[in-house]
């Protein structure tokens, strides 16, 4: 969506500080409320359980400057309650497995190939593993393979979320680029 577009890393740091005052607590919480929220929506029957549970993350993360000063009580309540509106909207949206996929010219998605494979290029060794490797499996193993490569990574599962956003953030801008400058050598 175009909220995550408009998430800043003092947005991120305002939800942290009001989920606790100590930054490692306050990871652990946020995990632990992420985990949750995955849960709420697989037991409500959603395939796309991770993906509504990091919309709600985004939205609550959007909010938490002002919400932060407002709110009385556990956060993580707030996430629930706007974990429930995003799951209402979710379920008002008409399914797109009903629509054919958009016909997609071959000479353009070869165009998009080529950029990417550039752009990955471009990345260090590191950044380029580390995207390769969180964007990879389905469903529960991809959750359980992030796990086991933040624990590898020594980082906390947010902090690897993050990194690999802002990784994706650049090749998406890079592709772009790319793009508009029609793949020029």
């Amino acid at each position: 969506m175009n909220q995550e577009n408009a998430l800043t890393q003092a947005a991120f740091d305002s939800l942290l500080a009001w989920l606790d005052a100590d930054r490692e607590q306050a990871g652990r919480k946020y995990e632990n409320i992420r985990l949750r929220l995955i849960k709420i929506f697989t037991c409500r029957g959603r395939p796309d359980a991770e993906e509504l549970a990091d919309e709600t993350i985004n939205r609550v993360t959007l909010k938490a400057p002002t919400v932060s000063k407002e709110y009385v009580g556990d956060p993580a309540l707030y996430f629930y309650g706007v974990a429930q509106k995003v799951f209402l909207e979710s379920v008002r949206k008409p399914a797109r497995a009903d629509a054919p996929p958009p016909a997609v010219d071959s000479d353009e998605r070869e165009r998009e190939y080529e950029c990417l494979e550039r752009c990955m290029e471009r990345l260090s060794q590191g950044n380029r593993e580390l995207v390769l490797e969180y964007y990879q499996n389905e469903k529960r193993a991809r959750i359980n393979h992030r796990k086991e490569l933040a624990e590898r990574l020594g980082i906390a599962q947010n902090a690897l979320r993050i990194r690999a956003h802002r990784i994706r953030a650049t090749l998406q801008r890079c592709v772009r680029a790319c793009l508009e400058q029609g793949l020029a050598a």
